[in-house]
């Protein structure tokens, strides 16, 4: 459905206006519960240019390919047949269960059939500083696709778009044209139960798939399937399972050991497989790995190889391990000089410290904005002990060291609703591109951007951001460099 309208010609005001009143309340967690949206509106789509929207496109197909070439590559690594340090390290703080179902031979060509890397645009082009494949914010971006049609304005995606992107990788994965799938919904992840469910009745809506968001005691099992017990009583067989819950709290699920047997016995369809080595924030470092350049081209190819390399930034794992005396880290320096110990980059100064620290995954600070220290936000104490506090959690939580970019500024305009007008403000923006993949094929849903005060570090879902979804505007004010 086109966003091809006989709606009056509105203000801008009027816009936001009518755009939040056909917002959902609910779709995300407020601290006030008398506020309907704890963020900013703004009057129209973000606006894109054909080359942005061409480039984030052909993003969607470099990631499922970078997936698809980490997975080969972490079991070449199990197998021997490439270097050991790289499944020691994917594996590294897991329980022995998670690695052996990561290593189950059922899921072993299993890669995330949703993908939404966090791509900030700066004056550079794109850098992806973020990969999720258990990603929140679904049917919130086709609420808001749905928002911005009531006034006539057409998202990238279409008003359908995240609907038919999420049934259409389950009717690829079971060969059926309207199947019937459970999403699973943790007590942990239960923050995204609200827009989940928005997604589940737009798709009903569209009659084109029978989707239910459960809690993981209403899943049932038989030797022969999965069903789900609806608020009513009644059951129903399930062709596919949507995990909706993280691995680091798999032992927090309950019913999670049926919902694994009958993935592993192919009585249901999983997404996204249960491999926790595909969720970890260190493959980027494995990407920049100057010892593994050879086997990345062979999986990927040169060009594409190069792609990725420009759009991940430069990364490491701190590792506290000791180097031999002749040894360096790689692409670390302090004053001009390689250093042997990440501890030396204490030393810089803050104009100097260009980096980020974060969780590489498997924990829950390892997701959203938590456990994220810039480096250059934090004194000289803080910041040697954040690299000291990660460095001692290598072998429980292992974390990575970052280069970090600032976003370029853009003007985005809002509606202001103390003076109930229309105000502008200096940003830098976050774009969230959801992408469904069904076999080869990677379709773009929707794509969130997330407009954050120029002053702001990290670009998140704050009260003082502008989030909206995206559209195609030639010319757009924050045009491709």
């Amino acid at each position: 459905m086109s966003c091809t309208s006989t709606i009056p010609d509105l203000t801008a005001r009027e816009r936001a206006l009518q755009v939040e009143a056909a917002i959902p309340p609910g779709l995300f967690r407020v601290e006030n519960e008398q506020d309907r949206i704890a963020w900013r509106v703004a009057p129209e789509p973000f606006g894109l240019s054909e080359e942005q929207l061409s480039q984030i496109e052909r993003i969607g197909n470099d990631l499922l390919r970078f997936y698809k070439a980490l997975n080969t590559l972490y079991t070449r690594s199990v197998r021997g047949t490439a270097p050991a340090f790289i499944a020691e390290y994917l594996d590294l703080g897991k329980p022995e269960h998670i690695v052996r179902l990561s290593r189950q031979n059922r899921f072993k060509n299993d890669i995330p059939a949703v993908i939404r890397p966090d791509l900030l645009i700066t004056e550079s082009g794109f850098v992806a500083s973020e990969l999720d494949s258990v990603p929140g914010g679904m049917g919130f971006v086709g609420a808001m696709a749905h928002a911005y049609c009531s006034v006539g304005l057409e998202s990238v995606g279409g008003r359908e778009g995240m609907a038919r992107g999420f049934a259409e990788i389950f009717a690829a994965q079971t060969g059926k044209e309207r199947p019937s799938v459970a999403v699973v919904v943790s007590e942990e992840s239960g923050d995204y139960r609200a827009e989940m469910s928005w997604l589940a009745a737009d798709i009903a809506r569209l009659g084109i798939a029978n989707i239910s968001v459960v809690r993981p005691e209403q899943i049932l099992f038989t030797e022969e399937a999965l069903f789900v017990r609806d608020e009513t009583g009644g059951e129903h067989r399930i062709d596919a399972l949507y995990r909706n819950f993280e691995l680091f709290d798999l032992l927090n699920v309950p019913k999670q050991e049926l919902m694994l047997y009958a993935a592993r016995h192919q009585r249901v369809r999983m997404t996204p497989p249960p491999k926790a080595h595909l969720e970890e924030k260190l493959s980027f470092a494995l990407l920049h790995h100057y010892a593994l350049q050879r086997l990345w081209v062979g999986e990927l190819g040169e060009e594409l190889f190069i792609r990725l390399r420009s759009l991940f930034p430069e990364t490491w794992i701190l590792d506290p391990r000791p180097l031999p005396p002749q040894a360096a880290i790689v692409g670390v320096t302090v004053a001009g000089r390689p250093v042997d110990d990440f501890m030396h980059l204490a030393e810089l100064t803050k104009g100097e410290r260009e980096y980020v620290v974060k969780p590489s995954g498997f924990s829950e600070l390892a997701w959203g904005s938590r456990g994220v220290k810039v480096a250059n936000d934090l004194t000289r104490e803080e910041w040697s002990e954040a690299l000291r506090s990660a460095l001692a959690a290598f072998e429980k939580t292992p974390h990575i060291l970052q280069r970090f970019h600032k976003p370029k500024r853009v003007r985005q305009s809002y509606l202001d609703r103390r003076s109930d007008e229309i105000r502008t403000f200096d940003g830098r923006v976050r774009l969230c591109p959801y992408y469904f993949v069904s076999g080869d094929a990677v379709r773009v849903g929707g794509i969130l951007a997330t407009v954050a005060p120029a002053d702001k570090r990290l670009i998140h879902g704050m009260t003082d951001a502008v989030m909206a979804s995206c559209a195609l505007a030639p010319g757009a004010a924050a045009a491709a460099p």
